[in-house]
């Protein structure tokens, strides 16, 4: 009876650890699963059983990501639970605090001071005393890198918004960025997920190259794009994903070398080569390559465009000079008519203008484009220019 009794206790004991795992498996809220279990499954088995556990990413950086994510998206009602994860995850209250002082500039008040009150619930719940300024010494950036952004705000940004400027390279740059409740490293990973969750990936080649001078590896660059994908949505991710790999590819080029003196020719026609399929449409061939060494950052190529092909939607940091050689082409700012171009016209578009340029539709047209790199990027590319759009070109 004894070992019948032990046996019986035993199977209880083992059905009870078996509900007690199903039931720690469960991180969707209790209606998901009978509206949409789909959803429960996805929650539950990938989100948090694979996304969460993948060693690519830190906990807590993971936490950094997603309250980025969330705040600067203003899903209020997903912030408490990820503040208690995050705090588990080895944030501290102070970090915490600061994360959100960060995205108010990067995603707005409304949503930082909405964020507030959900994480004073949970510092309440947890008898978190109020957060007090740290005493710790002022992050420190490179003064000539410093220099050099600030020089660039002057110059493609205070003509047209001294203010903005002026708050820009005294406010955001030379004191929020400077704060030392939060490592370069960590504000750099905070601005990525912001900038990738709102939708804003042409502003992600500055802040990722900052993030990886701090110490962020090019894999964990990576693998916030896979966190941030769930919190933000798909699209948003894919859309910062050739912008990342455009940043990953400037990195790895880069070599130390003692500088050239000697004059360097570029022969015509040298080094011809398809144009990247994902970056223009038709057979685009790329030859006369050439890239400046530090400390100038100018880079060119001539570009011929077959009838009816042309580049992507795209911009430059520094903006871009296009010199017409030879045939017909068009170039259009976003939101405005399709120009037209022929042999010998010049063609300047301005710092962070979305663009695109091309042959005509009946005629091909080359081009000799200069651009000058910011960071180690001199263009950040978007989706195609459809086949409907390039079409108004002819009626324009």
């Amino acid at each position: 009876m004894k070992t019948i009794a032990a046996s019986i206790a035993l199977s209880a004991i083992a059905a009870t650890g078996v509900e007690a795992q199903e039931e720690r498996r469960r991180f969707a809220p209790p209606a998901v699963y009978s509206v949409a279990p789909g959803l429960g499954h996805f929650t539950d088995d990938v989100l948090f059983a694979e996304v969460w556990e993948r060693t690519e990413l830190a906990p807590r950086d993971r936490s950094l990501a997603t309250l980025s994510a969330i705040v600067s998206t203003g899903k209020t009602a997903q912030i408490a639970a990820h503040v208690s994860r995050a705090m588990d995850n080895g944030m501290t209250p102070a970090e915490i605090g600061e994360l959100i002082t960060h995205l108010a500039f990067y995603s707005g008040w409304p949503n930082a001071i909405s964020a507030v009150s959900e994480v004073k619930t949970v510092f309440d719940e947890r008898g978190i005393a109020p957060i007090g300024h740290s005493e710790s010494a002022r992050v420190a950036f490179e003064a000539e890198a410093e220099a050099a952004r600030a020089a660039t705000i002057d110059k493609t940004v205070a003509p047209t918004a001294a203010a903005l400027a002026d708050l820009t390279n005294r406010v955001l740059f030379g004191d929020l960025w400077q704060r030392p409740e939060l490592v370069a490293r960590d504000r750099s990973l905070v601005t990525m997920a912001a900038l990738i969750a709102v939708g804003q990936p042409e502003q992600l080649p500055f802040h990722a190259n900052r993030a990886m001078d701090s110490g962020l590896t090019p894999s964990e660059a990576s693998e916030v794009l896979a966190q941030v994908a769930f919190y933000a949505g798909w699209p948003r991710a894919m859309s910062a994903v050739p912008v990342l790999k455009q940043v990953l590819e400037n990195r790895k080029g880069t070599q130390v070398n003692a500088p050239k003196t000697d004059l360097e020719i570029t022969r015509a026609g040298t080094d011809t080569a398809p144009a990247p399929a994902e970056y223009f449409t038709g057979s685009v061939q790329i030859s006369g390559r050439y890239q400046a060494e530090a400390p100038a950052c100018i880079g060119g190529a001539t570009v011929s465009f077959p009838a009816g092909a042309r580049t992507a939607w795209h911009t430059h940091p520094l903006g871009q000079t296009l010199f017409i050689v030879s045939g017909r082409g068009w170039v259009q700012k976003d939101g405005e008519p399709v120009q037209k171009v022929g042999p010998g016209d010049v063609v300047w578009v301005p710092p962070l203008i979305r663009h695109w340029h091309g042959a005509s539709s009946s005629e091909p047209m080359a081009h000799f484009a200069v651009a000058e790199a910011l960071d180690g990027s001199s263009v950040t590319w978007m989706e195609k220019v459809s086949d409907e759009d390039y079409a108004k070109g002819n009626a324009e």
